[in-house]
């Protein structure tokens, strides 16, 4: 019989939302196959908890190989925009939330949303320009302990 994995700590460090929903899936289905998850953010992912940007987070247009578009196109002005409301909408018809709705979601279902100490401090940030559903501020030791028996899984 194949071994299960009963325990996920997933990752999020980049602050778009190519960057943030990857992980945000993740930790949802693991909740929803009954899976143990925990949500680590760190530098630029710290905008999906970050109550003054995580409804403003856009698309990546720069340098982004999986969008097709060359560098200069992708730097044109309201590119990101343009491209981040076609994302949502998409995202909208297959009904997936937005990123705060997300965060909440996850977080009821028993998930344990973190922030890394580090990048908190590196930010000049404190558990008040965080979201109601971030647990602690912690540090990598302390990530690495909760994280202890499982999978981690870096998005």
């Amino acid at each position: 019989m194949a071994n299960t994995i009963e325990k996920v700590s997933i990752i999020i460090s980049k602050g778009s939302l190519e960057g943030i929903y990857p992980g945000l899936i993740m930790a949802n289905g693991a909740r929803a196959e009954g899976i143990e998850a925990d949500l680590f953010f760190t530098f630029f992912g710290l905008d999906a908890i970050h109550k003054k940007r995580y409804e403003h987070v856009k698309v990546a247009t720069v340098g982004n190989p999986g969008l097709h578009l060359a560098t200069l196109a992708g730097g044109l002005p309201g590119m990101s925009s343009v491209l981040t409301h076609v994302m949502e909408r998409k995202m909208g018809k297959l009904d997936i939330p937005g990123i705060p709705e997300f965060i909440e979601m996850i977080s009821d279902t028993g998930a344990d949303i973190y922030a890394c100490k580090a990048s908190v401090d590196l930010f000049e940030l404190t558990k008040d320009d965080l979201v109601d559903q971030v647990k602690d501020i912690i540090t990598v030791g302390e990530f690495y302990e909760l994280a202890a028996g499982g999978e981690i899984i870096f998005t």
